[in-house]
């Protein structure tokens, strides 16, 4: 069954910086102390009323010991843990970012190439690190965070997350070949398919638009090749519900409150098995 897509429209929102609040902070001595639940809820696993929970259920321990007592407070040196495993209580940031070309998809290149953190010049604290890749010569929405609980969802094969990118060719898409990308298209790692497809202006068949939720490096590129096309140039517009609209390329914005919602909401889905693939191909 075709399942085509012909709207590859671009959305956005502006967003604001999240605020810390001074309440939860005390100094001693020449350190300073922060509660546990905020620590907690800046590692990036619960919120802080979550947090509160854990903290009673005898899930975290501080230096070893098993705390308990809402309202702890630490020290950022303290060695916290929940369930064996040590915790940083650094801010969650998310950011999203409209990706030019010739800049490589790492947090550092041994050949020093410009990165897409070296785009961030410098005004992020925070060690944040993208969400999957896009190849050198690849543009568009690219998701950065220092959140390694979401990164593990959303990049993990199972994961649902769909991208939109457009795509010209050296040469006009067949309508058969367009039909292909839906149907399935056998590479060298299996067959893939696209969720949608469709050409993005009927009278310039070089420029498709295509949906995706495989995750697998240069599948775009692959999946067109195997058909005898080249592509020339490749954007992604949309990562999940992310887009770049009001975004200049090689700029970038932090996510909203509203945005880091929606974006732990999708990855707390349950993967789609195998069986439901297959019923929906």
């Amino acid at each position: 069954m075709k399942r085509q897509k012909k709207n590859f429209k671009q959305q956005s929102k502006n967003s604001t910086r999240p605020k810390s609040s001074k309440a939860d902070k005390k100094t001693v001595g020449d350190q300073e102390l922060i509660r546990l639940n905020k620590f907690i809820a800046h590692s990036g696993i619960a919120s802080r009323r979550k947090a509160d929970e854990l903290i009673q259920a005898g899930y975290i321990t501080v230096n070893g010991k098993v705390i308990t007592e809402l309202g702890y407070k630490i020290r950022p040196t303290d060695d916290v843990r929940f369930k064996g495993k040590k915790l940083t209580g650094e801010r969650p940031v998310y950011i999203v970012m409209n990706k030019p070309k010739d800049v490589i998809t790492t947090a550092y290149d041994p050949q020093g190439r410009r990165t897409v953190i070296d785009l961030l010049g410098g005004k992020v604290k925070e060690r944040v690190y993208p969400v999957g890749r896009l190849d050198r010569n690849t543009t568009g929405v690219l998701l950065l965070t220092n959140d390694g609980e979401i990164t593990r969802k959303l990049t993990h094969p199972s994961s649902k997350v769909p991208k939109v990118y457009i795509a010209t060719l050296n040469r006009p898409l067949k309508k058969r070949d367009l039909d292909r990308l839906v149907e399935g298209i056998d590479l060298e790692d299996g067959r893939i398919y696209a969720d949608s497809a469709a050409y993005v202006d009927p009278d310039d068949r070089k420029k498709v638009g295509i949906e995706i939720h495989s995750g697998k490096y240069h599948i775009v590129r692959r999946m067109f090749a195997a058909m005898g096309y080249k592509v020339i140039k490749l954007d992604r517009i949309k990562f999940a519900f992310l887009d770049k609209k009001d975004l200049p390329r090689g700029q970038w914005r932090y996510l909203t409150p509203k945005e880091i919602g929606f974006l732990k909401m999708i990855a707390g889905q349950q993967p789609v098995s195998l069986k439901e693939k297959a019923k929906k191909q």
